[in-house]
């Protein structure tokens, strides 16, 4: 908190967000009760007047792509009074969802990204989207995954029946 505070008001909170992970463990060792910790922050990071807070949502097998449990992001969501992003394995439906009931805001794609890099105008025209490969997530080979998916032109060049 003293180092986002202090940030906040060197640049102002207007610039500032705060990201935070409260149902994921490291190692599976946890030093306390992490979503205690979360809720306590969202409250916590209202005083910095900060531009919006982005928690990661409790993933799990389920039709929706959400475990149906206590851990949802609906109580971090009550507590921080700004901009709230939900991230964590959210479908273009499940994100509107989400936003037309109020969950959230604003929804981050990651793993969408990293293999959709048109992502938007694919959500635009309810394109297929392309599956990401976990296998080259955090690894030290750069030409592998981040940079190698093709878009929705890419693909339509390669299906053409005029290519060379």
């Amino acid at each position: 908190m003293d180092i986002l505070q202090a940030v906040a008001e060197e640049i102002g909170g207007e610039r500032v967000g705060f990201r935070i992970s409260p149902y994921s463990s490291y190692i599976e060792d946890q030093n306390c009760d992490q979503a205690e910790l979360g809720l306590r922050m969202a409250k916590a990071v209202n005083e910095c007047n900060i531009l919006y807070a982005s928690y990661i949502e409790n993933r799990g097998p389920s039709i929706s792509g959400f475990l149906q449990t206590k851990l949802s992001l609906e109580a971090f969501r009550k507590a921080f009074k700004g901009t709230f992003i939900a991230a964590g394995g959210y479908t273009r439906e499940v994100g509107n969802s989400a936003i037309e009931s109020g969950r959230a805001d604003l929804i981050a794609f990651g793993r969408l990204f990293l293999c959709n890099p048109d992502l938007p105008k694919r959500f635009e025209l309810d394109a297929p989207l392309n599956k990401y490969d976990r296998g080259s997530f955090y690894t030290s080979d750069r030409t592998i995954g981040y940079i190698d998916y093709p878009t929705l032109e890419e693909l339509e060049e390669l299906e053409s029946p005029f290519k060379k």
